[in-house]
């Protein structure tokens, strides 16, 4: 009898082996496939949570909807979708440092922050950021004054997290455009802060 080696086929073949499978037993709607890579290729960025945050940093009001109920303020932008149904916004302050992370796995807020970066994902990231949380911003190069206090947040089926920085000193004359630029990935995790170069 003949035995298949599975060890001799890469994970893309298995993927696709799989995908072939599903679409046989239609169990994969057309065109799904394509927009799901469409949707993480080109609409979920971590630019569409700069543009909310900066405009939570210039909007009084905005900011209020996005604290209060960040799904419906994310939405004015069109940023809906999977991953995005649950949407909270984290306000740090400058006694509060706010981290998300997924314990789990590596679940989070995709139109908003685009998918997961590498570090995010790894096991040890997750594992440590929830019992060491300041030690771990140290070793990614946030390091935070003593009195500041680092809070921990897990993503979960129920909840995906958007970190709102504290708005940097030397940015009072930028507009909304230009404050875009301060917000990276990182800033969103809640693992970096916002500078002005």
């Amino acid at each position: 009898m003949k035995t298949h080696d599975h060890t001799t086929s890469t994970p893309g073949e298995r993927a696709q082996a799989l995908l072939q499978v599903l679409k046989q037993k239609e169990l994969i709607p057309d065109g799904y496939i394509e927009q799901m890579t469409q949707l993480m290729a080109h609409e979920w960025s971590p630019e569409n949570g700069a543009r909310v945050v900066a405009k939570a940093w210039v909007d009084p009001v905005f900011r209020e909807l996005l604290l209060r109920d960040g799904t419906a303020a994310c939405a004015q932008f069109g940023y809906t979708g999977p991953q995005g149904e649950y949407i909270v916004a984290l306000e740090d302050t400058p006694t509060l440092k706010n981290v998300i992370v997924c314990s789990l796995c590596s679940c989070t807020n995709w139109p908003v922050l685009g998918l997961p970066p590498e570090w995010y994902k790894g096991f040890e990231f997750r594992a440590r950021l929830v019992r060491e949380g300041r030690t771990v911003l140290r070793e990614l190069g946030t390091e935070l004054p003593h009195e500041v206090t680092v809070k921990v947040w897990d993503t979960s089926a129920e909840t995906r997290y958007l970190v709102l920085p504290v708005r940097p000193q030397g940015s009072e004359a930028m507009d909304e455009e230009a404050l875009q630029k301060l917000i990276t990935k990182d800033v969103l995790i809640g693992v970096a802060l916002p500078h002005v170069a």
